[in-house]
């Protein structure tokens, strides 16, 4: 033992304290769905998508200035840009879009396949370097949740699907970039700063939404909007960025395989929908799945 590394309990200490806080951020992730759904049943989807970014930039500026945190610098803005263009324009717009057209349970394809995204996002951003079996057994989780979606209707590649794909897409790049940044500003300020930034753009096309649609709508659609903008745009965050900056982007990502089986938990209560057998046995395969990838090496990239 006396090879052992000095700074193994440290290393294994904060690896699992970033799992813990991915997973929470998870859980807080996992209603997005469901409440989006809820919400763009009657608002429109770009009011849904860009205006929750609006209310929860205004929390966050708030909480920067009372918290009297320092301006980032030039390099960090356009680090904060591109996770504002993932996970505050990307993400947001275009799930809201597909939620207007399809089930949530069908938008399961969405987070099935951003662990793998982001994992592929946080090793070409991060030169993090899994193992060959991390991959596998990745592959392996994204499959069978694709499998589940194949299986329950979401096989077919509708226009919704492909918005559903580029809000996937969207959010990995933020969540590689974000967990990056966050290892120097620290998870909660990255989200704040990129909900500031964003905000001012973010207003117009909001505003002209209501102008042409309305904002009329019945309580449980803006107790969605109000989800949306609280928890998922804003807190949740907290959480799944410090999870990243403590555990590695390539392995806490593999965190969110569970979050298509906690959407269809929460489509179930929320929405009605039924939870089946089948469901229950490919959640089974996911957490296998994520059992083994997390115990494949992550090489981290030098400090």
């Amino acid at each position: 033992m006396s090879n052992w590394p000095s700074n193994y309990g440290a290393t294994c200490s904060r690896e699992s304290l970033g799992l813990i806080l991915g997973l929470l951020g998870v859980i807080g992730f996992s209603l997005t769905l469901p409440a989006t759904r809820m919400a763009v049943a009657y608002l429109d989807p770009v009011l849904v998508g860009l205006g929750r970014s609006v209310m929860a930039g205004v929390l966050a500026a708030a909480l920067l200035g009372y918290t009297r945190q320092p301006l980032p610098s030039r390099a960090q803005i356009k680090s904060l840009m591109v996770v504002a263009s993932g996970v505050i324009v990307g993400f947001p717009l275009f799930s809201a879009w597909a939620m207007q057209r399809l089930p949530a349970a069908h938008g399961a394809i969405v987070v099935a396949i951003l662990p793998l995204f982001t994992a592929i996002a946080g090793a070409i951003r991060l030169h993090e370097r899994p193992a060959p079996g991390f991959w596998l057994a990745s592959v392996s989780g994204s499959s069978a949740v694709l499998a589940f979606a194949v299986w329950s209707g979401a096989g077919r590649l509708q226009a919704a699907d492909v918005a559903l794909l580029i809000a996937a897409m969207a959010a990995a790049v933020g969540y590689a970039e974000g967990g990056r940044l966050a290892k120097q500003m620290g998870g909660w300020q990255v989200i704040c700063w990129a909900l500031v930034l964003a905000a001012p753009f973010l207003l117009l096309p909001v505003a002209l939404a209501v102008q042409r649609h309305g904002a009329t709508a019945p309580i449980s659609a803006w107790v969605g909007f109000g989800y949306v903008s609280l928890i998922s745009q804003l807190l949740a965050f907290f959480l799944w960025y410090g999870g990243l900056a403590l555990g590695g982007v390539v392995r806490v990502s593999q965190v969110q395989l569970l979050q298509p089986f906690l959407t269809i938990a929460a489509s179930a209560v929320l929405l009605g929908e039924r939870i089946t057998p089948v469901m229950l046995a490919f959640a089974l395969v996911v957490v296998a799945a994520i059992a083994i990838g997390r115990r494949m090496p992550v090489a981290q990239a030098a400090s």
